[in-house]
């Protein structure tokens, strides 16, 4: 009989041990999984809304302006320079360093106009980088071609008007093509047409109010885009939208800290688990080992046999521990989490990992018993048969 099958027979005859050991080495790996596997995910969605955030850059003309502000009331400001933006110094920014990270770049042109004895501020924009910057639109009706509008819910409720109505402004006649459902935000007391449009009724041709820019990405360097962007364009204000953000993967980070701190806790509760079952075999094997000394076995042969048993053990319970957490995070994604993730990818390699760290856990744990049955002086085992 070799040592492996000495070792294996060992465990089918002490079930209950086993199984402790097993349960023990389950939990710690499991809980490390579920851990490791639910935050993962959650932060490949956030990184993945970061790529679908919208504008994430905004680029305002520069103004030397002291506000009189205090405690949320405003009275006004004293406004010395207003610089201008112009629509063909935008193409600086395809210059920049990291201009590989932009994914779009909207000029928007705005103006205050009256319908209806109402004040309406009119906007015009880029129509096709609209769904890369404001992808939580949604529209009722066809895109606004030439002389044509969008107008946003509660403009459309208040102004009394919808698709196929048309408007007299400043001479010129434009037609309602779709209408902006409700998003929450002031878009939807705004009226949108072409850039060119606008800039054209606004005598403003040229020149742009703002720019928006959706460059927001898990690997894009923001603070150093804000900067470049600024270097290439003097007369514009940049400033990055991205508090939330920040706060949401501030947030995460820290609870990962502290869910890590808790799966090395339970993980070395696992490993005392394993080290006291183990002492206490080895302590009720004691005619057992000696007899096995006495016939000529050598001290690595016994140790050989602790080892083996806690590395078997070790194996099956790292394969049992990788899918009771990888099933964990699974199912506390649907309860516990807002994200809208359908299926969570099988992470293969934490699983080699979890395997790997059971079986570092386990032969650890195993080592010290497995010294003490070598110590075990065969005379005195015995002499207790």
């Amino acid at each position: 009989m070799t040592i492996k099958e000495i070792a294996f027979k060992n465990l089918l005859r002490r079930k209950g041990k086993a199984a402790f050991i097993l349960a023990g080495l389950v939990i710690g790996v499991a809980t490390v999984v579920a851990v490791i596997g639910f935050l993962d995910t959650m932060t490949m969605d956030i990184n993945h809304k970061l790529e679908k955030f919208g504008a994430n850059i905004l680029m305002v003309p520069k103004t030397d302006n002291l506000g009189l502000s205090y405690g949320g009331l405003s009275m006004g400001g004293v406004s010395f320079e207003m610089k201008q933006l112009r629509q063909k110094d935008l193409e600086k920014i395809t210059a920049i360093k990291n201009a590989a990270n932009i994914a779009a770049v909207g000029p928007m042109v705005f103006g205050s106009i009256e319908i209806k004895n109402q004040q309406v501020l009119l906007a015009g924009i880029d129509f096709s980088q609209s769904r890369i910057l404001k992808p939580w639109w949604k529209i009722s009706g066809d895109l606004p071609g030439d002389n044509e509008l969008l107008i946003g819910a509660e403009a459309a409720r208040i102004l009394g008007l919808g698709i196929g109505d048309t408007i007299g402004v400043d001479g010129h006649r434009l037609t309602v093509s779709s209408v902006l459902s409700p998003t929450g935000s002031q878009d939807d007391q705004l009226l949108f047409s072409r850039l060119s449009t606008v800039q054209a009724m606004l005598g403003k041709e040229g020149i742009i109010s703002m720019a928006e820019v959706a460059a927001l990405c898990k690997d894009c360097p923001i603070d150093e885009m804000v900067r470049q962007i600024g270097a290439a364009m003097p007369d514009a204000k940049v400033m990055a939208i991205q508090q939330v953000v920040k706060g949401r993967m501030e947030t995460l980070a820290r609870f990962k800290k502290f869910s890590y701190g808790i799966s090395v806790v339970i993980i070395l509760i696992g490993s005392l688990v394993v080290l006291v079952t183990l002492m206490g075999s080895v302590r009720e094997r004691t005619e057992e080992i000696g007899i096995f000394r006495a016939i000529g076995f050598r001290r690595a042969h016994i140790m050989r046999i602790v080892f083996i048993e806690a590395g078997i053990v070790s194996v099956i319970a790292g394969i049992l521990g990788f899918i009771v957490g990888y099933s964990a995070s699974s199912l506390g994604l649907r309860f516990f989490s807002d994200f809208k993730v359908t299926s969570m990818p099988v992470p293969w390699g934490l699983g080699f990992g979890a395997i790997l760290m059971a079986m570092v856990i386990g032969l650890a744990a195993a080592a010290y018993p497995a010294y003490m049955a070598a110590r075990l002086d065969p005379n005195d085992a015995l002499r207790s048969l």
